[in-house]
């Protein structure tokens, strides 16, 4: 049987990940290697739900958000046995090499296949939470800021003939990357994070005193990780006296067409996937710092803690008032 690479992407989806699939497709047909599009998952590694992909199926996909081959959680794969069940299923279709794309929670169900199954295994960082420790980027992040962007830019339009307070809930998982660059980039006058404690009197202050500049209108930005958005309107609209108003965009995120630089860099990681597995790599995350691709052990990649940029926080607190 010809040699084949195996791709699945698995929890939260993001967009570019279809544009990574078809990297990750091509590459490995230009070496040689049938490809095995794995459908939801780990799910579907244990329950059989494979395809053969050649360079045709991955045609016209890298405009598209979501992911073609579906993604789902899949709790069955913490237990040794279905790991074991999953790695018996790649050496039954010919696997090699599995190219796993997703988060921290998918590189660990990677790194058992690898350890327990004997699957060789590169993991690729899918996520728009932007939160993998070991890269500066996630594919589907910049897709998210632009679309949390272009719906705050709306929401301004109604705040702004109301002359109301929006506060906006960004998603990010525990992490506040796209709430920062969001609330940056939108010019709301405070930005909430897990990272930074808040003092909800000096964001009412500062609202309070820019209203006294006659500035009618705000956006605040949180993140979703520190689970008190509600209690944070209210209290705006409280201590200030401004009707206060709360929208969550939710899973719109995760949603739309991916920019081009989500779409350059999954082509990149993908392509820099099955080179290693090429190479007979395993047990390996791709990256990318500094605008290079790089590669990084995965038990390595998952120990890592991911700096938080204080400057850029810095930066956005004091610019806007």
């Amino acid at each position: 049987m010809q040699k084949a690479i195996g791709v699945l992407t698995s929890g939260g989806d993001a967009p570019g990940m279809n544009a990574a699939v078809r990297a990750v497709t091509r590459a490995a047909i230009s070496r040689g290697y049938r490809v095995v599009g794995v459908k939801r998952g780990y799910n579907g590694l244990l329950n059989g739900e494979c395809v053969e992909l050649d360079q045709r199926d991955v045609s016209d996909i890298i405009q598209r958000g979501g992911t073609i081959l579906c993604t789902a959680r899949c709790l069955e794969f913490k237990e040794e046995k279905y790991i074991k069940i999953a790695a018996e299923n790649c050496r039954n279709m010919g696997v090699e090499g599995l190219v796993v794309i997703g988060g921290d929670g998918s590189f660990r169900g990677a790194a058992d296949l690898s350890r327990i199954g004997g699957i060789r295994c590169i993991g690729i960082p899918g996520t728009i939470d932007n939160d993998i420790q070991c890269t500066e980027y996630t594919i589907g992040y910049d897709t998210a800021m632009n679309t949390a962007l272009e719906m705050i830019d709306k929401l301004r339009d109604t705040s702004q003939s109301h002359d109301r307070c929006s506060v906006v809930e960004v998603m990010g998982r525990h992490a506040g990357w796209i709430a920062l660059n969001v609330a940056m980039a939108s010019g709301a006058i405070a930005c909430v994070i897990p990272e930074v404690p808040y003092d909800i009197n000096k964001i009412a202050e500062k609202i309070s005193k820019a209203h006294s500049t006659e500035k009618e209108h705000f956006i605040v930005v949180v993140a979703e990780g520190v689970e008190k958005s509600q209690e944070i309107t209210d209290q705006i609209s409280k201590l200030t006296g401004i009707e206060t108003r709360l929208t969550v965009l939710g899973h719109v995120q995760r949603g739309g067409m991916p920019t081009v630089r989500d779409r350059v860099a999954a082509s990149r990681m993908g392509y820099h996937a099955v080179e290693l597995i090429d190479q007979g790599q395993n047990n390996r995350v791709v990256g990318m710092v500094h605008n290079k691709i790089i590669d990084v052990d995965i038990q390595e990649a998952l120990s890592m803690k991911k700096p938080f940029d204080m400057q850029r926080y810095k930066v956005c607190d004091e610019i806007t008032f």
